[in-house]
């Protein structure tokens, strides 16, 4: 059963515990990382049967798989797919930005560019654990395609049989992605960021994964660029007393269903709320297909918070920084700018957060385990990079090269200043 913990009785180490810690994968992980640079598909292939207990005929999805995958998945699904990827597609456009230039001083002329990424990877879990998520492929390929990347490659695990969920397949080919690879794990990560005779290297990976693909993605970091490391998933709902115990209920189970070690927290002002939640997810948990998972979530992670009020419960929701946060509240956008440190904020009685995983349009993937406090969501931002430029006519150069020159010399680096004087001195 979750428990009930009211704010001021109990110690901030248990209101403000984390999920526990995953084990110590790094060892193994850097086995993994070292025998795909140096066997490369063999190294693959090897792995792939060893983890997912896949055979694949070959690594890379075929031109007939991707198109088959349309006529094999859900009636009405690929409608809801193509609705869902407008949205994304809607939502991310605004995050598009060019570079500028600036001519204001006579003689200079500077500015900054904004250039795609030449290749990106993105790493897309589920296929052969029962959970393909084709939202995962459209959230994180939608913004690189209209970054305008070059190529971007999907690497997913193959299910038993070899073949991949035509869901995960028609989500991709709705979504841009380029090329498909059976791959998952660690060995997916090296992979991307080494290469081999069959996957390309990508300048950046992104995109969830278990302990194996987090810990391969710090590994690799500096050869390529990541997005973040994620860790379990996490709602936190700020709520009053007014809201239905069913529909919070809901919402932090669905959450707990991710994993083990997901987090699902109410913070209320409210004891009767917060007892008619707890006796409310020991009705709709059983129901869960994933109630086993779900259950041990509830009961590791799992807390309703009892503040004194509703500005205590939003200090509390801005001290844990969660991944995602609803404010369950009649005026929720009186609270927002109360609101400092969330992945994604949640408005309303009537938006479970369910809406922003599959539909309504900004991304799924979002700072988890407090780091929200510090990074963002992806964005469209995470697939390109940016360069700049400096122009100076001889002139121009001329006039500020004392005050190069002065800089320099305060630093210690004679050869910077000379290397400001010399031109001014040559055009006497």
């Amino acid at each position: 059963m979750i428990r009930i913990l009211k704010y001021g009785e109990e110690p901030n180490s248990a209101v403000f515990a984390r999920s526990t810690a995953a084990a110590d994968v790094s060892g193994a992980v850097a086995e993994i990382i070292a025998a795909v640079r140096a066997e490369g598909d063999k190294a693959l292939l090897r792995f792939t049967e060893r983890f997912d207990g896949a055979k694949p005929d070959a690594l890379e999805v075929t031109a007939s798989e991707l198109a088959a995958a349309e006529g094999a998945v859900e009636p009405g699904f690929p409608e809801v797919l193509r609705r869902a990827a407008e949205n994304i597609r809607d939502f991310h456009k605004k995050q598009l930005r060019s570079g500028f230039l600036m001519a204001e001083k006579p003689g200079v002329v500077l500015g900054q560019r904004v250039i795609p990424l030449e290749r990106v990877g993105i790493c897309v879990p589920g296929s052969g654990s029962g959970t393909p998520l084709a939202s995962t492929v459209l959230m994180n390929a939608i913004p690189a395609s209209l970054a305008g990347c070059g190529e971007i490659v999907m690497v997913t695990p193959a299910q038993k049989d070899g073949s991949i969920s035509p869901a995960l397949l028609l989500a991709a080919k709705i979504a841009g992605v380029d090329r498909i690879f059976k791959l998952g794990g660690a060995q997916a990560v090296a992979a991307l960021a080494y290469g081999t005779e069959t996957v390309p290297r990508v300048d950046k990976i992104v995109g969830p994964g278990g302990a194996f693909v987090a810990e391969a993605k710090k590994q690799v970091f500096g050869q390529v660029a990541i997005d973040m490391i994620a860790g379990p998933s996490e709602i936190l709902i700020v709520s009053d007393g007014k809201s239905d115990p069913r529909h919070l209920a809901a919402d932090l189970l669905s959450q707990a269903e991710h994993d083990k070690n997901a987090a699902a927290v109410l913070v209320t002002d409210s004891m009767v709320l917060a007892e008619a939640v707890q006796r409310e997810i020991e009705v709709q948990l059983p129901k869960l297909r994933r109630r086993e998972i779900a259950r041990a979530s509830v009961e590791a992670n799992g807390k309703i918070i009892v503040a004194k009020d509703l500005a205590a419960a939003v200090d509390i929701a801005n001290e844990i920084a969660p991944e995602h946060l609803e404010l369950c509240l009649d005026e929720p956008f009186s609270w927002l700018e109360r609101i400092r440190h969330a992945g994604s904020v949640f408005l309303g009685r009537s938006c479970p957060e369910a809406m922003g995983d599959y539909y309504a349009g900004p991304n799924h993937t979002l700072p988890t385990g407090g780091t929200a406090r510090f990074s963002s969501p992806l964005s469209v931002e995470d697939f390109v990079k940016r360069s700049q430029f400096i122009y100076y006519t001889a002139e121009a150069q001329a006039a500020a090269a004392d005050d190069v020159a002065l800089f320099a010399e305060v630093e210690g680096l004679t050869g910077h200043a000379r290397s400001a004087l010399v031109r001014k001195e040559a055009g006497k």
